[in-house]
């Protein structure tokens, strides 16, 4: 704002000294002053939520959520479907995708209703396994790619004109000596490109790379084809920096996470650190991972200590600091999201059926608790509709 009443003032002064460069200059002023104001994003988002539908849950719920507080108002179930662990929007809005948690597994593909938030199934295919627990989209929007816990292996898809998905037109297998129980893909992460994707076999403490060209549908590893966290970490998810140097992963066995630099779609670990405040003596296992829109905090769910870790990064070497293990307001939180603004991460705790709401300081990324808490048995995914 002092820029901008420093510009107004300096458009005034042209006029009476009548110089046509002062004129430019202030209007340029003026200018940088609008652009450098940071967006008004604040409006109302359907927020959608899977869910495991072993107990009260039948599918896929959705809430209206107001930005400029907070707050959340029932839609109700909006797609009954079993299973939906995970959700992921297309790029352009129109469609959902869920996978289907079961064996044998499945990933279905909806229609989604942007004025009442209701979905339509558009049709469902197979997950080339079994218990899929993440559907990712690349960043086109033209292949979906779904990762299989219990079989160890990832299937992906075209996403077709109308929103269905093709049949999978490219498996993997993960294969080597297990340190858990076997392999168990678990998270999927694109780079901002699309042309590079990680994927995190928790069973091998692996990090998966595959070179990807989403317009002609093809998927390769990389070689070398994975690098390796210690044993016994069990990767989980995944997160990249805004500018593609850094890819942060969660350990659920471990509640740690390891820090990669990337370049030319190679990893090299640099940092490994614990997700627990010093002294912590509980059993916990995390969960999810996000990052924040700038890449300036990063945020991971601890199932046990039932809190949100809150790390800072630094945007020059990637590496993170603990700054603070904030409750998440219920227990067990097994998925986040932070809200289209970056004003509030929500958090999705299976064990006691809520999700909470907690505003972020954009500044600090501390988040602080608004009292906002919505009803759903064992919910699943997160995910919010953009454009509406």
């Amino acid at each position: 704002m002092q820029l901008i009443s420093g510009a107004l003032a300096s458009l005034r002064a042209p006029w009476r000294r009548g110089s046509a460069r002062g004129l430019w200059l202030a209007l340029a002023l003026l200018i940088a002053g609008f652009a450098a104001a940071p967006p008004v994003l604040a409006k109302t988002f359907i927020l959608y939520a899977g869910s495991y539908t072993a107990g009260a849950s039948k599918g896929i719920y959705a809430w209206r959520f107001d930005s400029k507080n907070g707050a959340l108002s029932s839609l109700g179930l909006v797609a009954e479907t079993p299973q939906p662990a995970h959700i992921w929007i297309a790029p352009n809005g129109k469609a959902l995708y869920a996978v289907n948690w079961e064996t044998p597994g499945g990933v279905s593909a909806f229609r989604i209703d942007p004025k009442s938030a209701r979905l339509t199934l558009l049709n469902r295919v197979s997950s080339q396994g079994a218990k899929p627990n993440q559907i990712v989209l690349d960043p086109s929007g033209r292949i979906a790619v779904t990762v299989n816990y219990t079989t160890g292996n990832l299937a992906a898809y075209r996403v077709l004109p109308d929103g269905k998905l093709s049949e999978a037109f490219y498996v993997d297998q993960h294969v080597g000596a297990p340190s858990q129980t076997g392999p168990h893909a678990h998270g999927v992460e694109f780079s901002k490109n699309g042309r590079l994707m990680y994927v995190a076999e928790l069973g091998l403490d692996r990090v998966y790379t595959y070179h990807v060209d989403a317009k002609a549908a093809a998927i390769a590893p990389a070689a070398p084809a994975f690098a390796s966290t210690h044993p016994g970490s069990g990767p989980r998810r995944l997160q990249r920096s805004p500018d593609d140097r850094f890819l942060y992963v969660n350990h659920e066995t471990d509640s740690e996470v390891s820090v990669f630099a990337v370049r030319d779609g190679n990893l090299t670990e640099i940092q490994t650190i614990s997700t627990l405040p010093a002294g912590a003596a509980v059993k916990n296992a995390t969960a999810e991972i996000v990052i924040d829109r700038a890449g300036r905090h990063l945020y991971v769910g601890n199932r046990g200590h039932d809190s949100i870790a809150v790390f800072a990064i630094d945007p020059s070497s990637g590496r993170l600091t603990l700054s603070a293990n904030t409750p998440a307001g219920g227990r067990s939180p097994r998925n986040l999201r932070l809200d289209p603004t970056g004003g509030y991460l929500l958090s999705a705790n299976e064990g006691d059926g809520t999700i909470t709401v907690l505003k972020v300081d954009k500044a600090t990324g501390a988040l602080s608790p608004t009292g906002v808490a919505a009803r759903i048995d064992t919910p699943g995914g997160l995910y919010f509709l953009k454009n509406h």
